[in-house]
């Protein structure tokens, strides 16, 4: 937009027409900058998803939960937040996950079903416990879902 001191005010004014076009082609630059957008969001989704189920989980990965877990018990806390991806990698959209079905660790692909093995063969037997949900809904259906892991004390 133009400085009010840029401004002729001895210019004639710009058309109804003019001020139309300059309106449309602000809107046009705005559903560009938003596709463009959208289209850079859907290339990583896309990169991340092939990584997710292709790719092995790294040291860098199993460094990350590591420090989360240890960032956590820094702040006095029992549990973290450790691993999050889209419930759309689940066999069943992250359906079982979401209705606290025990049979939620079947539907786990790639990377998530690496951790939970990891999970099963490291963690559960020092005393550690992993749960899955939910952690957002987009447009009312499931979003991400997110691994915590536990390190507190049952009461019985």
């Amino acid at each position: 937009m133009a400085d009010i001191k840029d401004i002729d005010v001895n210019a004639p004014p710009p058309s109804a027409e003019e001020l139309r076009k300059a309106i449309l082609q602000e809107r046009m630059k705005e559903a560009e900058k938003q596709q463009k957008h959208r289209t850079q969001e859907n290339e990583a989704l896309t990169k991340f998803t092939d990584s997710f189920m292709k790719d092995q989980v790294s040291d860098d990965e199993i460094a990350m939960v590591r420090r989360l877990a240890m960032n956590a018990v820094k702040s006095g806390k029992y549990e973290a937040l450790v691993y999050s991806f889209p419930s759309a990698l689940c066999t069943d959209s992250g359906r079982a996950i979401n209705s606290a079905d025990p049979q939620w660790p079947e539907t786990l692909q790639g990377k998530a079903r690496q951790f939970y093995e990891r999970y099963l063969k490291y963690a559960k037997p020092q005393g550690f416990k992993l749960s899955a949900m939910i952690v957002n809904f987009p447009g009312g259906i499931p979003g991400d879902v997110g691994f915590f892991v536990s390190w507190k004390t049952e009461v019985k």
